[in-house]
């Protein structure tokens, strides 16, 4: 294990004149909103440091471009940690052959850098137990960038990133834009699943912009934080490190603190990278309930010993409203299905075109979100148009929503880490369960509507077509205001 502490880099003066210009540049063209083109027009001349921190778990496919794309920033860290743990692969041996100092030249003029690799071992905090290992060897920067070993950087990140960082010491932390490079992508159900998640992050990143680029969740996959907000939230919270292992969501809740300790935590709208997506169904559900349900935990008062119940926080609202939105989807859908089988067993549905009105208006706002990705492709406007493979992965993530829901209101605890990472490596089943229980409830309903007389049944589709047709109606008019939505030139 090579050790860095004591490693202690001085500061050193960049010349941004040229980033500044070719940003500043791109605000004009694009139309982005003021504030952030004036922070890139009068940057002066600052200094500042920046500690990397890598925390890397099974990365040898990965770990190599991720280096190579920070070595290769026109702001380069100031010194790179790579934190291996519980790895079984090649990750420590493919790190290290980039171990050492590197003397770089890049648009900004020489620059240095020295990349540690330390591989820890056996964690039992796993992610968290590398992140505060990290924090610990670059505490005394002024910032820390986190970068997760499968995150590659588009070559400008870290300098929008620290520009912007520097020019408001509000700024606890700073996102960069995230997607998922879809080009080495191969199979049908892999580029199905990658088009999904690319939907998914840019209706996500296109959501925070236009809330002020106010970042609800600073992803841990690259995302630069000041180290003096670290520190206030970790005095605030009575905490010795920054993460703290007892939580699902380390980011999600890392986030919240800083903002209660009266920092901002922003999206940048320059700042890219490519994160690494699940190409398989049981690593996307492992992933995806392993989030909800941590989120979940965030919004439930009292569920672990760090929260302080508050369920509003503004970093929180976005998730109420996030299930929220889930749970009206899972209604209509199933609602709509039901009543439909029932009014076709006894002859009584009629069609109305007015049916077609809200899958419609799903395609345009699908459409739409795709139209708002930077390197949108044939893929990303198919997977919108076509309306079919949408709705088939609005499915796949009710069923996360309904798995992490009752996976957290039965109590019963469960490594949803480890489980993840046996979903990644191909084992395990439990994304097939919300089908079968689809399949079950089907097949109990359609038991029970042959068993009831037709008086029922007609006072059911009485009650329920209405109850359906006015929820659906709700939701249509949310989508149309998302639709016709300014979205100010942003580019996700």
């Amino acid at each position: 294990m090579t050790d860095a502490r004591s490693f202690t880099p001085t500061a050193r003066e960049f010349n941004l004149h040229q980033g500044e210009l070719a940003a500043s540049a791109s605000a004009e063209d694009h139309g982005f909103a003021d504030d952030f083109a004036a922070v890139l027009e009068h940057t002066s001349v600052h200094r500042s440091t920046i500690g990397c921190v890598i925390p890397a778990y099974n990365e040898e496919e990965s770990i190599a471009d991720v280096i190579e794309a920070l070595l290769a920033q026109t702001r380069v860290p100031d010194v790179i940690h790579v934190v291996v743990n519980n790895t079984s692969d090649a990750t420590v041996k493919i790190a290290s052959e980039y171990s050492g100092p590197h003397e770089l030249q890049t648009e900004l003029g020489e620059q240095f850098t020295e990349v540690f690799v330390h591989d820890i071992g056996k964690n039992p905090d796993k992610k968290v137990g590398a992140l505060n290992y990290g924090y610990s060897l670059v505490e005394g920067y002024d910032y820390l960038l986190g970068v997760d070993g499968d995150t590659i950087a588009d070559t400008k990140a870290v300098e929008y990133l620290e520009t912007e960082a520097v020019s408001d010491s509000r700024i606890g932390g700073i996102s960069a834009i995230y997607t998922i490079d879809d080009k080495p992508i191969k199979g049908a159900i892999a580029r199905f699943l990658t088009a999904g998640q690319r939907t998914q992050f840019a209706a996500f990143n296109l959501q925070n912009m236009l809330r002020g680029r106010n970042m609800a969740v600073l992803g841990g996959q690259f995302s630069i934080f000041s180290t003096n907000a670290l520190r206030d939230a970790m005095k605030q919270n009575h905490q010795s490190t920054p993460w703290v292992k007892d939580s699902e969501v380390e980011d999600s809740l890392l986030s919240l603190q800083i903002k209660s300790a009266g920092y901002l935590t922003k999206i940048s709208p320059y700042a890219r990278a490519d994160v690494g997506g699940m190409t398989t169904l049981s690593g996307y559900d492992a992933q995806q309930v392993k989030w909800t349900y941590g989120a979940i935990e965030l919004m439930w008062p009292g569920q672990r010993g760090d929260t302080k119940g508050q369920p509003f926080h503004p970093n929180l609202r976005l998730r109420w409203f996030e299930n929220f939105g889930m749970l009206t989807n899972l209604f209509v859908r199933v609602a709509f299905l039901t009543l439909l089988a029932g009014s076709l067993s006894i002859g009584a549905f009629v069609f109305s075109p007015l049916w077609l009105i809200p899958p419609v208006i799903a395609m345009l706002l699908n459409l739409r979100i795709a139209r708002t990705m930077k390197n949108c492709n044939r893929s990303d406007v198919l997977f919108a148009v076509l309306f079919f493979p949408a709705e088939l992965f609005m499915w796949i993530r009710i069923s996360h929503f309904v798995r992490s829901w009752t996976r957290f209101l039965s109590r019963k605890k469960v490594d949803n880490w480890a489980m993840q990472a046996k979903a990644e490596r191909g084992g395990g089943l439990g994304h097939w369960t919300p089908m079968v229980v689809l399949i079950a409830v089907a097949i109990a309903l359609a038991v029970i509507w042959v068993m009831v007389g037709p008086m029922v049944q007609s006072s059911i589709l009485w009650i329920g077509w209405p109850i359906v047709g006015v929820v659906t109606v709700l939701q249509t008019l949310l989508m149309f205001s998302k639709l016709v939505r300014r979205q100010h030139g942003f580019k996700v």
